[in-house]
């Protein structure tokens, strides 16, 4: 049985620009093809729809060079 989808809220710093954004997306969507994501540049947060826990986000994007932390989830 597949995981239960979840909202989270992470705090990603060191996003600068679109490239970022893409970066991140990416990053994410490698951990869950069928993720959602929706990026707040400007406030520096990423909204994620996933079956993955916050601290598996939070890993794929400090690999990716982010530092993010979860703010629920």
């Amino acid at each position: 049985m597949e995981e239960p989808r979840k909202d989270l809220l992470m705090q990603v710093d060191g996003m600068t620009c679109d490239g970022c954004v893409a970066s991140v997306t990416k990053a994410i969507r490698r951990l869950d093809p069928a993720a959602t994501v929706e990026v707040d540049l400007e406030h520096g947060r990423v909204h994620v729809t996933t079956c993955a826990q916050s601290v598996e986000v939070a890993q794929v994007l400090d690999a990716a060079g982010y530092e993010a932390r979860a703010m629920t989830g």
